[in-house]
């Protein structure tokens, strides 16, 4: 934590509740004052070097953005610095694929886009990152889930950090929950921030990037309120799970970060058209594959304790196929087991193996996974239709196959040989994508001890 006479110009971002050495420090640059960053004289060889690790370049940036706030928050207040700003912007650097920032990155080169646009692109970046973090930490809220990408969440650390406030028989004391709230909120404040205080060059582009920004957030929430209304009325419908999936996870998640990156090169409205959809079916995809994982998937590996939405009664794809199934063979049994265990905050290890046992038996995990590739398939067909660079479309490809697959596979997309370039097709096989037969997940598939691979979108 930082001493009081820490000089304002080095801002750490502090472990909750562990002593000053093992702060983290950001590294600054001067600020000359304008109020809006954007488009400068980029060297033609960035680009490329983005191209051989975006999580990495986003992280740069992230680590520059997020320095000068917390820096900001600690000239307002210590303890709000310490306890909400620091830890959020820990939380943004330290975790996740960098999916989104990847996507966004992607479609901007897939679209022709290079050098002028790499800074507005990164910074958008870094704001999807904040935006995830927001979502994340509001998630973990609503939830009551006390870890999150394989360690505690967000307001579990903060119980750890302040004990006397919490609650006998609480997962999360008032305070705690509360004071993520505002975290979460702080990091959309954030998010828009940078967003509101990059140019992004041509006088066309900003409006069009604003717009899918505005309708991200809006679809966000919109997904997140379904989410919490499917648990509390206990909705059965199949279709509205799939439109719960598609608000809350597929736009965000990927439809919304390529129009940004399509945006941001100026893209033709046909092409962010068809990257939209492609998005849509991949995200679909992402987010059954994830609730798949929810109940089968090994917590070392999702970062996430499983059978999570079972024990809240969440609507997903899987389970209301399940319940659709066996009230159509007139299964009691499976019924019995699933109406006992949603919604069972106590479920035991043992219930919940056997309502992964009544998933498979009745057949919804297979329906899963076939809807999963009918969409991952739907997904290709649209991005075959965009018209794209061929070497950045390669990558855009592996992206969205990636997000379908079950955890512990390669989710970034393969590093881009230095002459490579948008326009540049790729002759080399090992960079075309290869389609990979998915074993089933379920109780005899685990993945790899060891690996801590995390699906961090929910």
């Amino acid at each position: 934590m930082h001493q009081s006479g820490a000089p304002a110009s080095t801002p750490t971002v502090p472990n909750f509740g562990t002593p000053s050495d093992t702060a983290v420090p950001f590294r600054e640059r001067p600020d000359d004052g304008t109020a809006v960053v954007g488009p400068v004289a980029v060297d033609a060889e960035v680009p490329v070097l983005v191209d051989a690790d975006v999580p990495a370049a986003v992280g740069r940036e992230l680590e520059r953005l997020l320095g000068e706030r917390v820096a900001g928050a600690a000239a307002l207040d210590r303890v709000f610095a310490d306890d909400v700003a620091a830890p959020v912007a820990r939380f943004t650097l330290g975790g996740g694929g960098r999916m989104r920032s990847q996507f966004l990155w992607w479609a901007m080169r897939a679209c022709g886009g290079a050098g002028p646009e790499t800074p507005a692109a990164l910074r958008t970046a870094a704001a999807l990152e904040l935006i995830q973090t927001c979502a994340l930490i509001h998630d973990d809220v609503m939830d009551g889930s006390p870890r999150r990408r394989g360690g505690p969440s967000f307001h579990a650390r903060l119980v750890a950090r302040y004990p006397g406030t919490a609650s006998p028989g609480t997962a999360a004391a008032p305070f705690a929950s509360s004071a993520a709230i505002l975290a979460g909120d702080l990091a959309l404040a954030w998010a828009d921030d940078i967003v509101a205080a990059t140019d992004f060059g041509d006088a066309a582009v900003r409006p069009r990037v604003l717009e899918n920004w505005r309708a991200m957030r809006t679809e966000m929430v919109a997904g997140q309120y379904l989410d919490l209304h499917g648990q509390a009325t206990g909705s059965r419908s199949a279709a509205r799970a799939v439109r719960t999936a598609c608000l809350k996870t597929a736009l965000y998640t990927v439809a919304r970060p390529l129009a940004l990156g399509a945006a941001v090169a100026g893209a033709d409205p046909r092409t962010v058209l068809d990257l939209c959809a492609a998005g849509r079916y991949a995200g679909t995809a992402f987010q059954l594959r994830d609730d798949i994982e929810g109940v089968f998937g090994d917590p070392l590996v999702t970062g996430k304790p499983s059978g999570d939405d079972i024990r809240s009664g969440k609507l997903t794809y899987l389970v209301a196929i399940a319940r659709a199934r066996a009230e159509s063979r007139g299964s009691r049994a499976a019924l019995s087991v699933l109406e006992s265990s949603l919604g069972n905050a106590d479920l035991s290890e043992a219930r919940l193996q056997r309502v992964r046992e009544v998933l498979t038996e009745t057949g919804a995990l297979a329906a899963a996974e076939e809807r999963i590739e009918r969409l991952r398939a739907a997904g290709e067909r649209r991005l075959d239709a965009a018209t794209l660079e061929p070497a950045p479309a390669l990558r855009l490809r592996t992206l969205l196959a990636a997000v379908a697959a079950p955890t512990g596979r390669a989710r970034s997309a393969p590093a881009v040989p230095a002459a490579s370039t948008p326009g540049a097709a790729s002759t080399n096989p090992a960079h075309a994508p290869a389609r990979q037969t998915r074993p089933v997940a379920g109780p005899a598939s685990r993945r790899p001890s060891g690996t801590t691979a995390d699906r961090s979108s929910r």
